[in-house]
């Protein structure tokens, strides 16, 4: 028989991708989404990927008995944890709302693992724990968590710490923080992809967006930056690497015999400028980008990119995907977006 996985926030960007995977591989996702940072077009594009609608429950993961309903409803071999608000200058507007929704969520979850004692818990987590590096630029998941730079990093490192109040309080139970760099790039199908609303948040779609002409120009925030080009380095990583990280972040959980808490990096571990990625753009579409130089951003990281050998020792794996796929991906959806019209 099939195991029912629970996918909170299965229709947004990344939770759609991993929603792909986990059939793949042979579980049943049940979706709870209830759409505020999600489209039809996910939804639509996730059938006609997998030949079948999935299911999907149009909840807020902050009401609890909405969501015991679910839990009553199925039996749940694991949870993979998404459903949050994730843009960090929005947080910074709006700070209440972010605590309120990502923490809420959290707790709700965790309340009713316990109560219907589903054993595998993947928290989708964020580099933004290790706050900006102050020895290396390359992190490992023991490198001291530092004070993040917003309510939205804050959610996420205050998420962790929860998890590991809890697991001091249930250590049978299975958990995993995924700790991911910068998710891009979309389904080789053109299917699904990140689908911002309103102005994007995030480098690649705002790249694409500009290219199309739905944005007038980029800026890059700030080139005096002590790195090899003076623009901020990010380690990004396609995103349907991400989500088979997530399966087989569940596949490792299900095996463990005893209670466990693990931290692992999702990344690539290499770093790439914000102009390589604009370079990277250009080539792959063979067009000009209109960007412009501004200046440095309040909050941003320098650089920072994931040491990535506990995810290959610990899930036996590894980013498959290069920034030009990721890239090529990224714009082919924009292109199909753009013929939705």
């Amino acid at each position: 028989m099939s195991k029912h996985v629970l996918v909170t926030g299965g229709a947004g960007y990344i939770g759609s991708h991993t929603v792909v995977a986990l059939v793949e591989k042979g579980y049943t996702p049940i979706i709870v989404d209830d759409f505020r940072n999600a489209t039809e077009v996910a939804l639509n594009g996730l059938t006609e990927i997998l030949g079948f609608q999935p299911t999907i429950h149009r909840v807020d993961v902050c009401q609890i008995d909405e969501m015991r309903a679910i839990f009553n409803e199925y039996s749940f071999h694991g949870i993979i944890h998404f459903a949050a608000y994730k843009a960090v200058g929005e947080s910074v507007e709006k700070p209440l709302q972010y605590y309120q929704n990502n923490l809420v969520g959290l707790l709700n979850m965790l309340s009713l693992m316990e109560e219907f004692k589903v054993l595998n818990f993947v928290f989708s987590s964020s580099c933004t724990v290790y706050g900006e590096p102050k020895e290396t630029k390359e992190v490992h998941e023991e490198t001291p968590k530092s004070l993040p730079e917003s309510p939205y990093g804050y959610t996420k490192w205050i998420g962790e710490q929860i998890i590991l109040d809890f697991f001091k309080s249930a250590p049978d139970f299975h958990l995993m923080n995924l700790r991911y760099f910068n998710p891009v790039g979309a389904h080789p199908t053109a299917k699904i992809g990140e689908f911002p609303l309103g102005k994007p948040n995030n480098l690649l779609p705002f790249v694409t967006q500009t290219a199309i002409g739905k944005q007038a120009c980029l800026t890059v925030f700030g080139d005096d930056y002590p790195t090899r080009d003076g623009s901020c380095v990010r380690d990004y990583i396609h995103v349907m690497d991400l989500a088979e990280a997530h399966v087989q972040a569940i596949q490792f959980l299900e095996k463990q015999e005893k209670g466990c808490l693990e931290a692992v990096n999702i990344g690539t571990g290499t770093g790439t400028t914000v102009l390589e990625v604009i370079h990277v753009f250009e080539k792959v579409s063979n067009q000009q980008l209109n960007y412009q130089i501004g200046p440095r951003r309040a909050g941003d990281v320098i650089e920072i990119y994931a040491n990535a050998t506990k995810s290959q020792e610990l899930l036996n794996w590894k980013a498959k995907r290069s920034i030009e796929d990721a890239v090529r991906d990224a714009w082919n959806w924009e292109l199909a977006l753009n013929e939705l019209k």
